[in-house]
């Protein structure tokens, strides 16, 4: 049985939805606001912004490396999988570093600026997949994410950074209370 078309009208509003956010976030918040403690996490929240950010550069290295491991046997990305989720003690300590030094070598107007560029790039990459490849699938380190499922396709891959990105947005202490 034929699996419908993916959605690009729906994961184009998503991506517009989150860079809208992104900077409302950015925009009112006071420099008090990006240095104070986040809930749930040891960042801060402006680094917290940063990993927010980074999810969504994540994607165009993340949709190289899928449509490699879509090609191979399924046991090469079933197995390059369990290696990732092997490591995840220093994945962990790599994801809490970057954002660290990310929100510092960044700053609030380059943080914006990225996340312009990398939505404009996801929007642009989004309308020209075909759609047989948007099905292309590899498996994923489960314990490095909780929106990392099994197996992803490429669409998938595209709705992620959003999913992640709203995630994140709940732990954020800003004065609007990130919500």
């Amino acid at each position: 049985m034929d699996e419908p078309p993916v959605d690009r009208h729906a994961i184009h509003e998503e991506l517009e939805r989150a860079r809208t956010t992104f900077h409302q976030l950015l925009d009112d918040a006071t420099e008090a606001d990006l240095r104070r403690p986040t809930d749930g996490t040891r960042w801060t929240n402006e680094q917290l912004l940063f990993h927010m950010l980074f999810g969504y550069l994540l994607i165009r290295p993340l949709l190289v490396v899928l449509r490699i491991f879509a090609r191979l046997p399924r046991g090469a990305g079933r197995s390059f999988a369990r290696l990732l989720d092997a490591v995840t003690k220093p994945f962990d300590v790599i994801n809490y570093l970057g954002p660290v030094g990310g929100a510092r070598v960044f700053g609030r107007r380059r943080m914006g600026t990225a996340f312009d560029r990398v939505v404009a790039s996801l929007h642009r990459r989004l309308d020209t997949e075909p759609e047989a490849g948007l099905a292309l699938g590899m498996h994923y380190p489960t314990r490095w994410d909780p929106f990392f499922r099994d197996v992803m396709t490429i669409a998938d891959l595209y709705r992620y950074p959003t999913q992640h990105f709203d995630f994140h947005r709940r732990q954020l202490t800003l004065a609007d209370g990130g919500r």
